[in-house]
């Protein structure tokens, strides 16, 4: 049985045909560890939780074992909680999901509240001895403008459930506000928050011309502003890092539009911001065995890319409406995108003035794709695809605040590079080196203090796939994967360090797949996984974990290992 590599949904197919996944249904949401369980198939992560305060929350539940049986969004209601009033010091959402054992793909989730998403990310799949349950968190304290009134919502895991895909997937979602207190004073959030979205649902991109736009009419006091945009890889474009240029797509079985995507922000059509994609890999992702049970970097719960836009504080703040766009390089049905700006306003003035000084950042990207392929006699073709992107620009603004004039440039560095090598014919052999890179500064002025935030975030995968026939007919495939999520940012001001932190993710999976000469599969394993999840800053908090597992279950939890003295100037 050759799979055909531009569908690897091809192969989940074929092993619900085969009884792998085969099961029924019939559960509800189950409560899960925050610690992963040794001996567990349930989906782990070593992502840490949301830090907490130390008081009591006031809670506020969204949904309470909402069924997620078809393929429909579910309207959501929401109201502040009346015995937290005033000031939050911080607000964190919890979400429980649980899918029934049998036959399901994993499925986009996503909440939105006034059309403000509060929560992406995608589900776990069942097996036939399997109802994955799992937590996730997001802290949504950023968006407490849109909390503090009543909104309609909206609740979205499309599912379609039939007599061959059967597992239900069921949720349950709270909001925890913790009251503000003199040790934990209300948090600085963003003053006024504007989604930028569909109707309480992402927006879908088919092409590189295909733009989500939102109208903005910005408070008259702006003074610093940004974008926290996802967008997300869907239908021809879920494996986008294994895509190849057009003219080489049926040889070498593959999507096309090349392994370069980007996404672009503007504001009133000018260039306005750069944000990478991050390769998200799903549960069901290539070999859904490889991620049971430890998932992909971010697979259960997306992490935002925030875009500083605070160059055009000026410029959003004149009382005119501004166009936010979101687009996505090379997108080729499809991506979907969502996104929330978020504004900080002057507490001392009404109105503020400022304007935009310079701005290089092109509308559109350059890369360049280098092929070295060969077909010989049989039909067989090897050799290498690559394709690389730099960006450099700078974008500077100002604005005039109650407390004077401040200037504020962003300087950035964006660097992509992929590099595939190739082997189809009768095999098929696709392995990819992928990283996407950038390096951030912004300057902050205001008179004779100068404050400079540093951030460096890159995303490394390198995934290796090869599926060898043998004479005799029979067949295997073999999958590893390594992919990565790093940051670190450092503040200063007037060249005196004030802050320090790094995030470094990764995970490590590989499976082994054999199928009999009529396409059966036979086997699956020997199949191993890992994940290491490291948090440290300069202000004395770190946070680590790591997990080890073999043959889809969770062998090994450490904690704390990552976590001792830490030089932050190494």
């Amino acid at each position: 049985m050759k799979i055909d590599f531009r569908s690897f949904r091809a192969l989940q197919r074929a092993l619900v045909v085969s009884g792998m996944l085969a099961g029924v249904a019939g559960a509800q949401v189950v409560t899960v560890p925050l610690v992963p369980v040794v001996g567990s198939s349930n989906p782990a992560t070593a992502e840490p939780p949301v830090t907490r305060p130390s008081t009591a929350p006031c809670v506020v539940t969204l949904f309470n074992n909402l069924e997620f049986g078809d393929y429909s969004g579910k309207p959501l209601s929401y109201a502040p909680p009346s015995g937290c009033a005033g000031g939050w010091s911080k607000v964190v959402l919890t979400i429980d999901f649980t899918v029934t054992a049998g036959r399901q793909y994993d499925r986009t989730a996503s909440l939105y509240l006034g059309n403000a998403n509060i929560f992406y990310g995608t589900t776990a799949e069942p097996r036939a001895a399997l109802s994955p349950s799992w937590h996730v968190e997001r802290d949504v304290t950023d968006l407490s403008a849109v909390l503090r009134e009543p909104q309609a919502g909206q609740a979205i895991v499309y599912n379609i459930v039939n007599s061959t895909y059967t597992g239900i997937i069921y949720g349950t979602a709270r909001l925890l506000f913790y009251p503000a207190t003199r040790r934990e004073p209300a948090s600085a959030a963003p003053d006024v928050v504007i989604p930028v979205s569909g109707i309480n649902s992402p927006y879908e991109l088919d092409t590189t011309a295909s733009e989500l736009k939102t109208t903005v009419t910005a408070p008259r006091n702006v003074e610093r502003a940004y974008l926290d945009v996802i967008a997300q890889s869907q239908s021809n474009d879920e494996f986008w890092y294994f895509c190849v240029p057009n003219d080489v797509t049926g040889k070498l079985e593959s999507c096309g539009n090349t392994a370069f995507r980007e996404t672009e922000i503007t504001i009133d059509g000018r260039p306005a911001g750069v944000a990478p994609v991050y390769p998200w890999i799903y549960t069901g992702g290539i070999d859904p065995y490889l991620w049971e049970p430890i998932t992909g970097v971010q697979t259960l719960n997306f992490k935002p890319y925030r875009v500083d836009l605070t160059p055009f504080a000026g410029v959003l703040s004149d009382g005119a409406p501004h166009t936010v766009g979101v687009s996505v390089y090379n997108a080729n049905s499809y991506f979907l995108a969502t996104a929330n700006l978020l504004l900080y306003t002057d507490h001392g003035r009404a109105e503020t003035s400022g304007g935009l000084l310079e701005d290089t950042l092109s509308s559109v990207p350059l890369p360049r794709v280098t092929e070295n392929l060969a077909t010989d006699s049989t039909g067989a073709t090897t050799g290498t695809v690559t394709v690389d992107s730099d960006r450099r620009f700078r974008v500077v603004g100002y604005v005039n605040t109650s407390h004077g004039r401040v200037e504020t440039t962003v300087e950035e560095v964006v660097d992509f590079d992929s590099r595939q090598t190739f082997n189809v014919g009768t095999n098929d052999i696709q392995n990819a080196v992928q990283m996407s890179t950038v390096d951030a500064k912004t300057i902050r002025q205001l008179g004779p203090l100068v404050e400079v935030s540093e951030k460096k975030t890159s995303f490394p995968l390198t995934l290796d796939y090869s599926y060898l026939v043998n004479t005799d007919g029979t067949s295997a495939q073999v999958v590893t994967s390594n992919q990565k999520f790093e940051e670190q940012e450092a503040r200063s001001l007037n060249g005196f360090p004030l802050y320090k932190a790094e995030t470094k993710e990764a995970v490590k999976s590989s499976d082994t797949l054999t199928f009999s000469a009529a396409g059966a599969l036979t086997a699956v394993g020997p199949t191993a996984s890992s994940a290491e999840y490291v948090e440290k800053n300069t202000l004395g908090v770190c946070y680590s974990r790591s997990l080890e597992s073999a043959n889809r279950v969770l062998t090994k939890v450490t904690t704390g290992s990552a976590c001792g003295r830490w030089d932050p100037h190494p």
